[in-house]
């Protein structure tokens, strides 16, 4: 199944393969979708459709959210849309499967740098590079502490309101940790987490579609992924999402943004 599914993940990827894609606006100019995320949606959902038919579908694009399956399909067409209009390669299709609220399989390919991410539950993570035929490799997180890890992150561009907040969780963590990233892509850093390229990861807030795939990838890895809170993250909605190469980082992480939340309401 997971060979059919990165099978399928890679053929949608060609779609991205153009110079000739349109864009157009969603929600403002920060919110973009172009023809090729529309192509690559309804490639993945033919497709999938006839591997797993009667499973449901929670997409980004056209409002898809039919969720009351046992299966359900959770599709990110391309992440990092905006780095794919600008020819910057952290760009990703992204596929996950949900079983009854769980997340069972998953792939998130970065065509532009070749590298394929999968993970099944309770099978590990792993890189594979499909075009240049390299071997497939496991990965895991990293031991790095607080103090040495690199945090992954973004000011939320789409909820604008809430970067003073966020500047404040990323100014507190980058005093205690080595540094910090932004590559413009939720699934790309949560899987250059997986690999050991980073240690910490913070966004105040994502759709499903961004972290669901991934996530699966992190854990897999030896890595975890929690709310804002704490919390056990909801594949079905929205959430903020904090995720840890280990235990004692991400209680760290999450000490401090629950800190700063809690004095940005007095």
């Amino acid at each position: 199944m997971i060979r059919k599914l990165t099978d399928i993940v890679i053929e949608a990827s060609r779609l991205m393969q153009t110079d000739g894609f349109s864009i157009s606006q969603k929600q403002g100019a920060a919110n973009i979708v172009t023809s090729s995320d529309i192509a690559v949606q309804e490639f993945l959902r033919e497709q999938l459709s006839r591997l797993m038919p009667g499973s449901g579908f929670i997409c980004e694009e056209e409002d898809v959210h039919d969720s009351g399956h046992e299966y359900v399909w959770i599709i990110d067409p391309i992440d990092g849309t905006a780095n794919y209009s600008r020819g910057i390669r952290e760009c990703a299709v992204c596929v996950g499967l949900q079983y009854v609220g769980e997340m069972e399989m998953a792939a998130v390919y970065l065509p532009r740098t070749d590298e394929l991410f999968t993970a099944e539950r309770g099978k590990g993570a792993y890189l594979n590079h499909p075009q240049s035929g390299k071997p497939r490799e496991q990965i895991n997180v990293s031991k790095r502490p607080f103090q040495d890890a690199i945090m992954c992150t973004a000011l939320p561009v789409y909820y604008k309101q809430y970067a003073s907040v966020c500047a404040d969780i990323i100014r507190e963590v980058f005093l205690q940790c080595n540094d910090i990233r932004r590559f413009g892509s939720a699934a790309a850093e949560l899987c250059y987490l997986a690999m050991g390229r980073c240690e910490m990861y913070f966004e105040y807030l994502l759709s499903p579609w961004d972290f669901a795939a991934a996530s699966l990838i992190l854990e897999e890895a030896g890595g975890m992924l929690c709310d804002l809170h704490g919390g056990r993250l909801n594949n079905t909605r929205q959430s903020g999402v904090l995720a840890a190469n280990s235990r004692e980082n991400l209680n760290r992480l999450v000490g401090i943004v629950e800190t700063k939340l809690k004095g940005n309401k007095k």
